[in-house]
């Protein structure tokens, strides 16, 4: 694949899905900038890279995406004076009943993981035309699937979803592609930053290990791979896909 020396942007850099991510990148010699809010976390996934490559340039941006995507962009710019590729992978997950969900958690889920994701794109998208880039979003099987007590997390992802497609066609004339990756459940820290105890992630991982055709959750790397073909020249005829990582869940009839 072709991503020597290609400037990636991978925001959520600091854990999970992210973290690999920026790892892989690193180690196919693209020039990684990680961007999370956890300055401690953060640098452990800097340090991953540099492990993977010792000679792989990074800048390390400690910044919410809800507050700095302008930032994040003219960062990148100033170091290495281009970008290739962006991926969106930063949100958040939060569960909630329509009767308990407030305007407030509305507000953070929506501008987490679309607002911010609309802000990235409109200031990355100059630059990438400049270098036939692409961008890659992390979606989610909700974005494909409904789910109970997760409306608004749904409805992000489903937004998220229809924005890849939407931009995709916009960006199509100017050689951008722009794609988006569904994961299903995925042993991640994301269930313990929601609240539940390491036992009660481990536990719900295990349930529904009896819900996913393939018999088991996904791991990281198995996203992170797919993010690094999409990116890659293998998919320069991919634009407007959202992929569903998910162990063949989204085809599974609801019962």
């Amino acid at each position: 694949m072709s991503l020597a020396g290609k400037v990636v942007i991978v925001t959520g850099a600091s854990t999970g899905i992210g973290a690999t991510t920026a790892e892989y990148f690193a180690k196919l010699g693209a020039k990684v900038v990680l961007v999370g809010r956890n300055e401690a976390k953060l640098r452990s996934s800097a340090a991953a890279c540099r492990l993977a490559n010792k000679d792989a340039e990074q800048l390390i941006l400690i910044a919410d995406v809800t507050e700095k995507a302008e930032y994040i962009i003219d960062s990148t710019i100033q170091k290495f004076g281009q970008l290739d590729v962006l991926v969106n992978n930063a949100g958040i997950f939060e569960t909630g009943n329509i009767l308990d969900v407030d305007v407030d958690q509305f507000d953070r889920i929506l501008n987490t993981n679309l607002r911010s994701v609309f802000l990235l794109t409109k200031y990355a998208a100059p630059h990438l035309v400049k270098s036939q880039g692409n961008i890659v979003n992390v979606s989610s099987l909700a974005g494909l699937r409904s789910f109970k007590d997760v409306s608004v997390y749904c409805v992000s992802k489903a937004a998220l979803d229809q924005f890849t497609r939407c931009i995709a066609l916009d960006l199509a004339s100017k050689n951008v592609r722009v794609n988006a990756v569904n994961p299903g459940a995925v042993a991640t820290d994301i269930g313990i930053r929601n609240g539940m105890t390491v036992e009660e992630y481990a536990a719900h991982l295990e349930k529904s290990k009896e819900t996913y055709p393939l018999g088991r959750t996904g791991v990281t790397n198995e996203v992170a791979d797919a993010i690094i073909f999409l990116a890659s020249d293998s998919s320069s005829f991919i634009t407007g896909a959202t992929l569903p990582i998910d162990g063949g869940k989204h085809a599974v009839c609801p019962r």
